[in-house]
């Protein structure tokens, strides 16, 4: 798990949260927050393409002209 951690939130930040001086129930606290915190974003950004794709199906559609 530690290492799909590194790869979804960049191994900087990961190193940050191992090189700070906590116990290891604080350490599971703040990964656990990223990753709360990723989820978030990852639902404002699936919103914001829905949004986006609904505003182009319903105002962005050619006219028929005749």
């Amino acid at each position: 798990m530690n290492n799909d951690l590194k790869i979804k939130f960049g191994s900087v930040i990961f190193e940050k949260i191992n090189t700070v001086r906590m116990s290891e129930q604080e350490r599971q606290v703040a990964i656990n927050a990223m990753q709360d915190a990723d989820a978030i974003v990852d639902g404002f950004v699936w919103i914001a393409r829905k949004v986006e794709q609904l505003g182009a199906a319903l105002f962005l559609n050619p006219s028929v002209k005749h």
